[in-house]
């Protein structure tokens, strides 16, 4: 075959394809080669386990979505509409249609909770986990939050280690990463990962937290270092959108994870802009996927 032909042959054999996939083929088949992957969160586009926050997604332009496991209150557990077949089954049908995926589901109840001290916290991060698998998502997120706060109560720090070397184990057992967010640095997660000793609980790093307390963003990606971040929440507080961010340099931070190997999905949590409601999701969330593709795809 001489080169004109050739060059002919795959101009039809593309041609043909786009004709013969469906649009969710062609996204699946162009999305799984992305070294990094946008996704945007239920609960921050208002939609917390609703049916409507994959359609949303998809008009945002991510490629997933990470789903909240509703609230926690003084509930025994989170209230879960995911363990519910016939919801769960029409929400997992929308995601195929819309070509949405999973990325994670979190756990926000305990960023008011405590985690150190909830009698019921084994049920809880059960459900989790048993969410993770019937949604096939790999990641659970867990907040320590105000109350797990371990710079400003370190004497927290026994019972939490305790709790998350059950939670590690818990997790192995279900082939699911917990990525926890701290308010230590970077040298103080890999001490506390250290401490844990438990390969199935991971760093689920938030941009904003070094940010906001001054701390160098780029230096604590190095020093935490491929292994021990498993997902990252790809986004400073709110003020600004991300391009417009004079904090954060995205494309600084591109060349830092290209450099260390990391992979994997860039959460989009906040970085609203100041000027408009909460309420104008896909302005908000559509001008920071945009930007965040942009520079990683």
């Amino acid at each position: 075959m001489n080169t004109i032909h050739r060059r002919d042959f795959l101009k039809g054999t593309l041609f043909l394809s786009a004709r013969i996939l469906s649009p969710s083929a062609l996204w699946a088949f162009g999305s799984k080669d992305q070294r990094y992957q946008v996704a945007v969160i239920d609960l921050m586009i208002l939609k917390r386990q609703k049916l409507g926050a994959i359609k949303l997604a998809k008009e945002i332009g991510a490629d997933g979505l990470e789903v909240d496991m509703g609230g926690l209150g003084n509930r025994e557990t989170f209230d879960n509409k995911f363990l519910d077949k016939e919801f769960r089954d029409t929400y997992i049908q929308e995601l195929k249609d819309q070509g949405i995926k999973i990325c994670s589901v979190a756990m926000t109840g305990f960023y008011a909770q405590s985690l150190a001290t909830r009698p019921t916290y084994k049920r809880m991060v059960g459900d989790c986990l048993e969410t993770c698998r019937l949604l096939g998502a790999k990641v659970a997120f867990l907040p320590l939050g105000v109350q797990g706060d371990l710079v400003k109560n370190p004497e927290l720090r026994p019972a939490l280690v305790e709790r998350l070397k059950v939670i590690g184990e818990m997790a192995k057992k279900a082939g699911v990463i917990v990525g926890i967010e701290t308010a230590l640095d970077a040298k103080g997660e890999l001490d506390l990962l250290r401490e844990i000793n438990a390969k199935h609980i991971k760093i689920y790093f938030n941009f904003s937290n070094p940010l906001k307390e001054n701390r160098n963003l780029i230096q604590e990606l190095k020093i935490l270092g491929k292994k021990h971040i498993c997902m990252i929440h790809c986004t400073d507080e709110d003020g600004v959108w991300l391009e417009n961010n004079k904090r954060l340099d995205m494309r600084e931070v591109k060349r830092t994870l290209d450099k260390m190997g990391w992979s994997g999905w860039l959460v989009i949590e906040r970085s609203r802009d100041a000027n408009l409601s909460p309420k104008m999701v896909k302005e908000n969330f559509g001008a920071n996927t945009r930007f965040v593709k942009s520079i990683f795809q």
